[in-house]
C-alpha cells in the first residue's frame, strides 16, 4: 500500500523568455552588430569589429546559462515517514535530503523580505528550499509545508 502524501510540490525557475524569444533577442542583437559593423567599416575603424562579435558571443552565453538555469526543479515530498527533497537539473534527479517527518521542522528567515528562507531543520542538518520563488511565494510556501508536516504527524501518531 503506497503511503499518504500530504505534500508533493515540485517548484521550477519562472521562464520569462521562451526558445523563440531568445533567437529573437540574439537575432535583433546581431542585426544592430552588422548594422555599426558596416558603419564602421565605412568609417575606416575595422578593429571595433571583433568586439561587436565578443557582445554577441556574451549574450548568447547569457542566454544559455539562462535557458538552464530553467531546467532546474526542486520536489519536496511529505509523507507520515519522511520528508524527500530531491533536485533535478539537465543531467537527471538527486535526493538532497531525506528525514523523518516526526524530527524536522520548518524555518521561515525574514519572511516577507528579499532575502527570506525557507529551511528544513532536523538537528543541526538544515536544507534552504524555494530560492526559486518570489518572497510572497516563498512565505505560502513554508505555510503549505507546516500544515502538511502537521497533518502527516497527526495520521502518524493518531
Amino acid at each position: 500500500m503506497a503511503a499518504a502524501l500530504y505534500m508533493d510540490a515540485v517548484i521550477r525557475p519562472n521562464r520569462s523568455l521562451s526558445r523563440a524569444g531568445m533567437a529573437v533577442v540574439l537575432a535583433v542583437a546581431v542585426a544592430f552588430n552588422l548594422m555599426i559593423a558596416v558603419f564602421l567599416l565605412v568609417i575606416g575603424a575595422p578593429p571595433v569589429l571583433p568586439f561587436l562579435g565578443l557582445d554577441v558571443l556574451a549574450l548568447w552565453l547569457a542566454l544559455r546559462a539562462s535557458n538552464r538555469a530553467l531546467s532546474r526543479s526542486e520536489r519536496v515530498k511529505v509523507t507520515a515517514e519522511a520528508i524527500t527533497v530531491s533536485r533535478e537539473d539537465d543531467r537527471g534527479a538527486k535526493v538532497v535530503w531525506t528525514s523523518p517527518t516526526a524530527f524536522t521542522r520548518v524555518d521561515l528567515d525574514q519572511p516577507g523580505e528579499h532575502e527570506s528562507r525557507v529551511r528544513l531543520f532536523m538537528s543541526r542538518r538544515r536544507l534552504t528550499l524555494a530560492r526559486a520563488l518570489s518572497p510572497e511565494e516563498r512565505v505560502a510556501f513554508a505555510r503549505a509545508l507546516e500544515r502538511a508536516i502537521k497533518a502527516a504527524r497527526a495520521e502518524r501518531y493518531a
